[in-house]
């Protein structure tokens, strides 16, 4: 029996700033007529739930319009980034208690014949919450009741780029001590299948036995300028996923027609001026390895 996911990720809506709505709209118009059994994203659901609950409370109705089964873990622009790398906006309690209120739990589990789902929250890990405490003994409990389940994994940031020792202190990716925490929870687990966003890049790798599935963006891509590739596309699209109960998977990507591949440069009224950002972000990253 197959159980099908439609992992979308990066939607990135707002009432006040509808400027990619129009791309949700066409990939909720092909998920209608899919039909996937879930559908999750994986993230930064809103423009700027970190701080408006009406980002958040928008981002929610047009999912619920879906008439699908769905779910959602939060992201940098729900809910906060990374305190040990954010510029601005990290989550706090206030900014989690927003996300709570609105969409529910931020992390989760779902089973499916064959499989266990495990949704977390990547900004939680390696912060001073007290929830993150919370969210570690849920991934151990997780963990320890898979029986003959496969795991798979969904969360906003990517483990790591190329390697699970990879160092590098940004807001790109999980950072050291955050990859550490959930290796720690997952008690030498293997997930057969992680799935993320964030970098707005369509990429899938194996390493270390594990399918590692970067989704595209629904909303925006991003230019090479800004940020650049991993050796997979900035593109827009989404991916299907394709659970089977023995454990098996196929994984596709999918760009629905009348998905327009927008740049976030093109949209300063979203986020600001992307060349001074890139500024902010690399001063940052300087920062971070001169304080390494």
């Amino acid at each position: 029996m197959s159980f099908v996911i439609a992992q979308i990720t990066d939607t990135h809506l707002a009432l006040t700033k509808p400027f990619f709505r129009d791309n949700f709209a066409v990939a909720a118009a092909a998920l209608r007529a899919s039909k996937p059994d879930l559908v999750v994203n994986t993230g930064d659901v809103s423009v700027n739930g970190a701080d408006l609950r009406e980002d958040l409370v928008a981002a929610k109705e047009m999912h619920d319009a879906l008439g699908l089964p769905w779910i959602a873990i939060p992201g940098n622009h729900d809910i906060g980034d990374t305190q040990e790398t954010a510029r601005k906006q990290p989550i706090d309690e206030t900014r989690r208690a927003r996300w709570l209120d609105v969409f529910g739990p931020d992390y989760w589990m779902r089973d499916v014949p064959g499989w266990r789902l495990l949704g977390i929250n990547a900004q939680l890990l390696a912060s001073d919450l007290t929830a993150a405490a919370g969210q570690a003994k849920f991934v151990a409990d997780a963990v320890a009741g898979l029986g003959g389940r496969q795991l798979a994994l969904f969360l906003h940031k990517p483990l790591f780029i190329e390697t699970s020792d990879d160092n590098e202190m940004s807001g790109h990716l999980l950072t050291p001590r955050a990859r550490a925490e959930l290796t720690a929870a997952l008690n030498g687990v293997k997930p057969r299948v992680t799935c993320c966003g964030h970098l707005h890049e369509y990429r899938e790798r194996h390493f270390d036995g594990v399918r590692h599935i970067w989704a595209p963006a629904t909303a925006f891509t991003l230019a090479d300028w800004f940020i650049p590739t991993h050796g997979g596309e900035h593109i827009v699209g989404y991916v299907e996923l394709t659970l089977e109960a023995d454990g098996s998977f196929v994984s596709r990507l999918v760009q629905p027609e009348g998905l327009q591949p927008l740049d976030l440069a093109d949209f300063p009224d979203a986020y600001g001026d992307v060349r001074q950002i890139k500024a902010a972000m690399d001063a940052r990253k300087a920062e971070l390895a001169a304080a390494k």
